[in-house]
């Protein structure tokens, strides 16, 4: 239920747009790693999973378990709130892991949280916290980047600010991108997983960023910032 209504949401917010690589696959049992730029991004990303007929398990901030009829479909449903800076965020990768190994795709924020930037441009990934690394080292699972980009043109800012900017999304319908880059298998220690996870996760934002014409796309490939 919830894959369906972000993706009728979505719709009716912006254009989405959805591309991968030649050799993508989202077979079960995957981590899908996507970056986090936005409150808007995550019914992005799920919307086009949905497109591609995938309804993974989301690792979300545990605080929409707080939200009464959001909290109880996302319980029904089997995601998994994770309690960032508390000793029970741990137990939100032992889900995560049986959720894999019962064939299930994870999807994980792996930078742990939004940008502070107000304004809606693009930017790379920011640092990725170990979570993922450690997921995959407990399950072997491969490890499928996703970028998105567009999302921050529907929320961003402040929260009046945010508000303007959903409220006018249905009249604006700004474009949205999405796109799912070839899975990898993580070796080496966390720090290299991590490294690794983080380039392939900036590799397909680029993309993404780049079907819509960004100038952080084009700065990016140039060696830019």
């Amino acid at each position: 239920m919830l894959s369906r209504t972000a993706s009728t949401l979505v719709s009716a917010v912006g254009r989405l747009s959805v591309t991968r690589d030649p050799d993508a696959e989202l077979a079960p049992g995957s981590i899908i790693a996507a970056n986090h730029t936005s409150l808007a991004d995550p019914a992005v990303v799920v919307a086009a999973l949905y497109r591609l007929g995938v309804t993974p398990v989301i690792m979300a901030t545990a605080g929409l378990w707080r939200i009464p009829l959001l909290g109880r479909s996302l319980t029904r449903e089997g995601h998994i709130p994770v309690h960032r800076r508390d000793r029970r965020a741990a137990g939100a990768l032992d889900l995560a892991a049986q959720a894999l190994q019962e064939g299930r795709l994870v999807l994980i924020y792996a930078e742990g949280g939004l940008p502070r930037r107000k304004d809606a441009a693009e930017a790379a990934p920011g640092d990725f916290r170990t979570g993922l690394a450690r997921l995959v080292e407990t399950t072997g699972a491969p490890v499928v980047p996703v970028g998105q980009a567009g999302a921050r043109r529907v929320t961003s800012g402040g929260a009046i600010k945010q508000i303007a900017g959903l409220v006018t999304a249905p009249l604006r319908r700004p474009d949205l991108h999405v796109h799912v880059g070839a899975p990898l298998m993580l070796t080496g220690d966390s720090a290299v997983r991590t490294a690794r996870a983080r380039t392939a996760v900036t590799s397909a934002w680029r993309a993404a960023a780049a079907h819509l014409g960004e100038p952080a796309a084009r700065m990016e490939h140039s060696g830019g910032a």
